[in-house]
């Protein structure tokens, strides 16, 4: 998928739900699962798939949004097989409901700071800028950790007036790619070359959760495959757990 591609991608709708939930019966019996991915790691999830795919046979269809918006879909009866939250509190509270035939941490999400243009650095929030994209704090793990960060370096206060957000970090790296935002903190797995590391100290850690919500084959062996792919992952732009 090239960069124009993505864009669009990340800034267009998640298909509603309903119209795929009489689909789900026949994907149980021919080997197909619909997986709620969040948009972190919607671009790693596709790239992940085709050697899945190879090995197993299955196939694997992906909806991407914001943690927070898939978890309302998947409480509202979405027919997702399984979840790929960027936080574990979601994924706790859907195994406590007993919603979850099984979870755990398959990503450890890192921050960073990009520029439209040129090289950024933790200077780059000192300048003059027109606008700062971050991810939705209240949606999205991303843009919590993006208000954490700033909020330890002292500039959540100032900086709030040229903060722009999107509804995910996917749209918040659509704005800063598309020339809309100045500079966007974004999942380091987005960040293009040129951008600035935040340090993890400066955020509470992102652990990302799986869920398996249904008995579906297919959804099952996709979310074992995510512990067998941890290098794809960290070279991805992931931390190790």
């Amino acid at each position: 998928m090239d960069r124009r591609q993505f864009i669009m991608a990340s800034m267009a709708a998640t298909v509603p739900w309903p119209a795929r939930a009489d689909a789900r019966a026949d994907a149980r019996a021919d080997g197909r699962a619909l997986v709620a991915v969040a948009t972190n790691f919607s671009k790693v999830a596709e790239g992940l798939l085709p050697a899945f795919t190879a090995a197993t046979g299955y196939q694997i269809t992906l909806s991407s949004g914001s943690t927070g918006q898939l978890y309302g879909q998947v409480v509202n009866g979405a027919p997702y097989d399984a979840f790929l939250a960027a936080d574990q509190a979601r994924p706790a509270l859907l195994e406590a409901a007993g919603l979850s035939r099984k979870r755990f941490t398959y990503a450890r999400g890192l921050l960073a700071l990009m520029a439209a243009e040129g090289t950024a650095s933790q200077a780059s929030l000192a300048k003059d800028f027109a606008h700062l994209a971050i991810a939705n704090p209240g949606l999205a793990p991303y843009g919590l950790a993006a208000k954490q960060a700033l909020t330890a370096l002292g500039l959540w206060e100032g900086l709030s007036p040229r903060i722009v957000m999107g509804q995910n970090v996917g749209q918040a790296y659509a704005l800063v790619a598309s020339g809309n935002a100045d500079l966007g903190l974004v999942a380091r797995a987005y960040a293009l070359e040129g951008a600035w590391n935040v340090p993890e100290a400066l955020y509470a850690p992102i652990l990302q959760d799986a869920v398996l919500l249904t008995e579906n084959e297919a959804a099952a062996a996709f979310v074992d495959y995510l512990t067998t792919a941890q290098a794809d992952i960290r070279a991805a732009g992931y931390g190790a757990l």
